[in-house]
């Protein structure tokens, strides 16, 4: 199994030469392929009529960073964004942006839907531009591969948009977990209040018309061929079965495309990546061993209304097997007895179980229930020194500083769980992962999801 080890970036920006009198930091340096700080940093955003449209000003909030370039399929969706950034060139084609322009960028922001990740993060890195991409990484398990392979090979600062793991809170839930607070922990129950879009829907039958503002080509990228479907009828069951109050109408876009499996990830895929990133840190997982789901009717092309899925994880650094389980569609784990007085869980949380008591909290939170055994406990003293956040982060590893607390080698870890979760219910079955072969090993029609095919003319370099 792959081990973690000391980012090459974060060796360079701490290491010297035997000879040097003094220790000089390489972010003060620059040097191939990072920006020295005294310059600014040429960004291009792709995909930014949707969250990208908060994402890409979150990053160009950051110090010595400039927006230069922004990249839609979609001209009215992505308006509001250009208007954010007049002096912005705009590209509709991402290929386009980065065959002519690759000279002038230093970094890319990616934040289409997941089926059209990869091709975009794989050409950014062939360019050696630093990334930083919406959660999940990819969608499927070969993209995955593809995808992190490059980072490495680019040697580029790397950021995946989880919750951060680094967030004050998060440090503070880290170090009770590894203080031994509820002893060691055996089991995990996160559960989400998603999805808020349409799933477990048939494709509507016939064709509208295509804006001339959106290339629906140009959005279906590598994914098949079909006809364009703006949005549902009043009223459709489609919309009324999501949990939301709020349904948005569209059938695949904009925001809808998370329910098709040809586009997106479902639920866990959308928050999976968010709840996974704190505990995974925290119980030092990464690959399962074992994958099984159960869920409402699974179609063909949609994902589930509800799915319960049950990843099993080995022993590692003095810490027990895990059983790690994830809720969505409204399912929930049983109420903890030790839940104070008649208040329920919350719509989303992550619940730990060890063999001393248990915490319960949010994504990036917990206390130990009940609250007399809280006011009981002593905290550790605080060791983790929180970080910047998902943006400031990125570009501290851009100027040769610290990697960021998601760079792709640690988003690889939780994408996989969340794409070999799906899997896990597009089967029905239990399936075993081996690492060394990236293969279920027990079910084998359940290795055709690892890598879906391209429709003519897209592809990804060979790994």
């Amino acid at each position: 199994m792959k081990t973690q080890t000391m980012n090459r970036r974060r060796f360079l920006a701490y290491s010297t030469a035997a000879t040097a009198f003094t220790i000089v930091p390489r972010h003060v340096l620059g040097g191939p392929g990072h920006i020295p700080p005294s310059e600014t940093i040429q960004v291009a955003g792709i995909g930014i009529g949707g969250v990208g449209h908060g994402q890409i000003q979150s990053v160009a909030r950051q110090p010595g960073t400039r927006i230069a370039y922004l990249c839609d399929v979609d001209d009215v969706y992505a308006k509001r964004t250009h208007d954010k950034f007049p002096e912005a060139k705009v590209y509709r084609d991402f290929r386009d942006l980065l065959h002519t322009e690759a000279d002038k960028i230093d970094a890319v922001y990616c934040g289409t839907p997941d089926h059209t990740h990869a091709v975009i993060c794989a050409a950014a890195l062939e360019r050696a531009k630093h990334l930083c991409c919406v959660k999940p990484l990819t969608r499927t398990m070969d993209e995955l591969h593809v995808v992190t392979e490059g980072a490495r090979r680019a040697g580029v600062a790397t950021q995946m948009t989880a919750s951060p793991n680094t967030h004050p809170k998060a440090c503070r839930l880290i170090e009770m977990i590894q203080d031994g607070a509820i002893g060691a922990i055996h089991e995990v129950h996160i559960w989400s209040n998603r999805p808020l879009w349409p799933h477990g829907m048939l494709r509507p039958p016939g064709a509208d018309p295509i804006p001339e503002t959106f290339d629906w080509d140009l959005w279906l990228g590598p994914a098949a061929l079909r006809p364009f479907k703006n949005e549902w009828p009043e009223g459709h069951l489609a919309l009324k079965q999501v949990l939301s109050g709020r349904p948005r109408k569209a059938v695949y876009h904009p925001w809808n495309f998370r329910g098709w499996w040809a586009f997106g990830t479902g639920a866990l895929g959308d928050m999976g990546c968010h709840h996974f990133n704190t505990t995974f840190k925290a119980l030092k997982l990464t690959y399962p061993t074992r994958i099984s789901a159960s869920a409402t009717r699974v179609l063909d092309e949609t994902a589930p209304l509800g799915s319960i899925v049950t990843y099993d994880y080995p022993a590692r650094a003095g810490m027990p097997p895990c059983r790690v389980v994830w809720y969505d569609g409204g399912l929930k784990p049983l109420r903890p007895k030790e839940l104070e007085d008649s208040r329920d869980l919350h719509g989303s949380g992550n619940l730990y179980i060890g063999d001393r008591g248990k915490i319960l909290g949010g994504t990036n939170d917990g206390r130990i229930i009940p609250e007399s055994k809280m006011k009981a406990y002593k905290k550790p003293p605080e060791r983790l020194t929180p970080r910047t956040g998902t943006w400031g982060e990125w570009v501290e590893g851009i100027r040769g500083g610290e990697a960021a607390g998601c760079n792709f080698d640690w988003a690889e870890y939780i994408t996989a769980a969340v794409l070999l979760g799906n899997i896990a219910i597009r089967t029905g079955k239990t399936l075993d992962w081996d690492i060394e072969t990236r293969r279920f090993t027990n079910y084998e029609p359940a290795n055709q999801y690892l890598k879906e095919p391209y429709r003519s003319g897209w592809s990804l370099p060979a790994v």
